[in-house]
């Protein structure tokens, strides 16, 4: 008998408390459960694709338990979205319990299903909840969007790829994308081989997921058409509005040598690891090279490495911006023939210390560099923004005509005509990434008539025009 007590006692206790957590559950049909709010808005996300994680906090305001008896996607298995109740997945919860005066956290996903319209639509559902027979919603809504998907289907040297036409044919694809829906390049670069060349007219959009980009490989073009109001942008695939000045979210541009021309005309290049990189095969001989790239009222901005890496290259630029890069926003290297005209280079980089200048010029090569910046602005927040570095038996020819420039270097000597230094105060909101010239810029009237007549805003270039891509209105 005495052995048995303990376990008498132990059963009492159970029992007490059992009922007392019964006793303790709110049965009231009138109690109803306060959300942090009434939607959970998706902003735009791409067919196919799973959005970003949305967050909803239940509270319960009563003093005692609250059994929520049901918590249900309206559409359940059939529905789009996706929710997650304190760590639990699945589309239907029962009996979940809220202590007085807590909460508990919903997470929700979505994933648009493609049904080929051209526009953004809406995809929308509810949450519902049941507590003590009382019924309440919260409401789902996402905006999707429909596009043209290249996703990486093959390797080539441990590089995922995939090629333009996508099944990799040996003929050469001469291909042009118009703007009728957005482009999303997923898994790894799209790739042109061999002769395959790409024309993008203007307005396009193209959006790369993670580690993404688009390879032009030896012997491919591409050719980019934008107009003013309507660029051609290259960016991620993060469409949220707190994703839009978020560095590093796809690789890069990347192109090697060819017989024509790669132009980009209006395009924005935005919030990847390196915006563009243009190299020769090292493998070649070591002599100039003779492959141009053009760049024509471009802007080039927020990306965590590099705007412009260069080597062994040509490039001519005018009237861009190129801007905030988490080390260089020009990196011209290993020889080459850089020409940059009216061209804005500012770095306001906001991410982590950058201890790297905005423009460098670096040669270890014999092949010669040359770089010259006419009418152009190179700015920033550090004490010097320009500077290059000549190896042993390397040459690196330059020259600032007519510039800005922000350096505590010496700016005397043939490599400097007319250049004045920067202590800042430029333009009108680096923070805002307006880098049109202040009524106070030291930039107006700064430059020299090179045969520029038109900004990048397409506005007349007087008789003495301003350094830098805007001519100050």
């Amino acid at each position: 008998m005495l052995k048995i007590a303990p376990i008498l006692v132990l059963f009492t206790i159970i029992l007490f408390t059992f009922s007392c957590r019964k006793d303790s559950i709110e049965t009231d049909s009138s109690v109803t459960l306060n959300f942090s709010a009434d939607t959970v808005l998706f902003d735009t996300v791409f067919a196919t694709f799973g959005s970003t994680t949305k967050r909803l906090k239940i509270y319960n305001p009563t003093n005692k338990t609250v059994n929520i008896s049901s918590i249900s996607v309206e559409n359940g298995a059939n529905s789009q979205f996706r929710i997650n109740v304190d760590g639990v997945s699945g589309n239907i919860h029962n009996n979940i319990l809220i202590d007085g005066k807590d909460s508990l956290f919903i997470f929700a996903e979505v994933t648009i299903d493609p049904n080929n319209l051209s526009n953004p639509y809406v995809v929308s559902d509810k949450i519902k909840f049941i507590t003590n027979g009382n019924s309440q919603s919260v409401d789902l809504v996402a905006w999707g969007q429909d596009a043209h998907y290249y996703v990486a289907n093959k390797s080539v040297g441990g590089i995922p790829v995939v090629y333009l036409d996508k099944d990799n044919s040996d003929l050469p694809l001469d291909s042009t994308w118009i703007n009728d829906k957005p482009y999303v390049i997923y898994g790894g670069y799209l790739t042109l081989d061999g002769n395959d060349k790409l024309t993008i007219e203007k307005g396009v959009q193209v959006h790369m997921h993670n580690n993404a980009g688009i390879w032009i490989y030896e012997n491919g073009n591409i050719r980019v058409n934008g107009e003013k109001d309507e660029e051609v942008v290259f960016q991620g695939t993060r469409l949220e509005y707190a994703w839009q000045d978020v560095p590093g979210q796809w690789d890069r541009i990347w192109i090697n040598e060819g017989a024509d021309d790669n132009v980009f005309n209006y395009a924005i290049i935005k919030n990847g690891f390196i915006g563009i990189q243009v190299e020769t095969n090292p493998f070649n001989a070591p002599t100039l090279s003779v492959n141009t790239l053009r760049l024509n009222n471009c802007e080039i901005h927020n990306n965590s490495a590099v705007g412009i890496l260069a080597t062994n290259y040509k490039i001519t630029d005018t009237n861009s911006v190129i801007t905030n890069s988490g080390q260089y926003n020009l990196l011209l290297k290993g020889g080459g023939d850089y020409r940059f005209n009216h061209t804005t280079i500012a770095n306001y980089w906001a991410g982590t210390e950058r201890k790297t200048p905005a423009v460098l010029l670096q040669n270890a090569t014999n092949v010669a560099e040359t770089a010259m910046f006419y009418n152009c602005i190179i700015d920033g927040d550090k004490e010097i923004e320009f500077s290059s570095e000549e190896f042993a038996g390397a040459t690196i020819n330059f020259l600032l005509d007519h510039c800005i420039l922000k350096t505590t270097n010496s700016i005397s000597g043939a490599d400097y005509i007319n250049t004045s230094l920067s202590s800042g105060g430029l333009f009108v909101d680096e923070t805002l990434h307006d880098y049109h010239l202040k009524s106070t810029s030291i930039a107006i009237d700064k430059g020299v008539n090179i045969n520029v007549s038109t900004d990048k805003d397409g506005l007349n270039r007087d008789n003495s025009p301003d350094a830098g891509a805007y001519e100050y209105q």
